[in-house]
């Protein structure tokens, strides 16, 4: 699978989350407020159906979540696990 595939899907994940946010333009979605903690439990479930993942909870951490780059490579680190 590209990996533009897994940025789509993971861009259709986070729109059915909230999608008034741009996460593609954004940065800093936690740390600027833009995101708050309902936010981060509803987008980890919505990863974790998108993708087929189990995020565990040590990694619910801003820097992961900060920009949809740092959330694909989150993504990325337990697809295949």
């Amino acid at each position: 699978m590209c990996k533009m595939d897994d940025m789509q899907r993971l861009l259709a994940a986070l729109e059915e989350v909230r999608d008034d946010v741009d996460f593609a333009g954004q940065y800093g979605l936690v740390d600027e407020g833009v995101i708050d903690s309902l936010d981060l439990t509803q987008i980890i479930a919505a990863l974790d159906d998108a993708f087929d993942i189990h995020i565990p909870a040590g990694e619910i951490e801003p820097e992961n979540f900060n920009s949809v780059q740092d959330m694909l490579a989150l993504v990325r680190r337990y697809q295949g696990k």
